[in-house]
């Protein structure tokens, strides 16, 4: 496919970084402590991923049942997450070597996450990617968060790119359904999942990797 897009837009957690796994061990182990079995647990995350905080904190709370201070939860999840970070930020298979080649051939390239831009700016510093991007758009800086397409069309617009000149990758339902509504060209490469849960009929294409994605518009990977 020689219709090389003029700018690139990543999805983080999941896509870049491999931190939905790290988030998923804190979830659940704080669950525990409320007296949840670690299944449930697990499996209910799964139907977090790809959400905005304030959603996943409502959803979760339904979920933990009344009585539990929400507040003190979610400082508590994102405190054993920090521990579990404290060692490093792994980087998703091949992101290490795709991101700078792409960043070394002039692309446009910038994070649409829905996670807090400081928060989102950090882990990528810390993962040695923050750099190679002209910009990192949080969750919370945003009007309305994925599945709207409002993230990446601020992007694409920051970045001076109609969204059918953008191409975009993501992981996650809820983030494919922003790009793809949003018009952007867009590759979801799934990571996790609920067992047995269809892809959304959307249009995009599906990729098992960053590399093999980027490989259908001939950019380096």
């Amino acid at each position: 496919m020689n219709t090389a897009p003029r700018a690139l837009l990543f999805d983080m957690d999941g896509l870049l970084l491999d931190t939905e796994r790290v988030v998923q061990a804190a979830f659940v182990e704080e669950c525990e402590r409320l007296g949840r079995t670690a299944d449930a647990a697990r499996e209910f995350f799964l139907t977090l991923v790809g959400t905005s905080g304030a959603e996943s904190t409502a959803r979760t709370g339904a979920f933990l049942g009344s009585g539990v201070d929400m507040a003190g939860f979610v400082a508590a999840m994102e405190a054993n997450f920090d521990r579990r970070l404290a060692g490093g930020v792994a980087l998703r298979p091949g992101v290490a070597e795709v991101i700078p080649a792409l960043a070394a051939a002039g692309h446009d390239m910038a994070v649409v996450t829905s996670t807090g831009g400081s928060r989102a700016r950090d882990h990528l510093d810390r993962a040695g990617l923050l750099g190679h991007f002209r910009f990192v758009l949080g969750g919370d800086e945003v009007p309305a968060t994925k599945p709207d397409p409002a993230p990446y069309l601020m992007a694409a617009e920051r970045l001076g790119h109609a969204p059918a000149r953008a191409l975009a990758f993501e992981d996650s339902d809820s983030g494919t359904t922003a790009a793809v509504r949003a018009g952007c060209t867009t590759v979801q490469i799934p990571d996790l999942r609920p067992a047995g849960l269809p892809l959304p009929e959307l249009g995009q294409h599906v990729c098992d990797s960053l590399a093999e994605g980027l490989a259908l518009f001939d950019l380096p990977g």
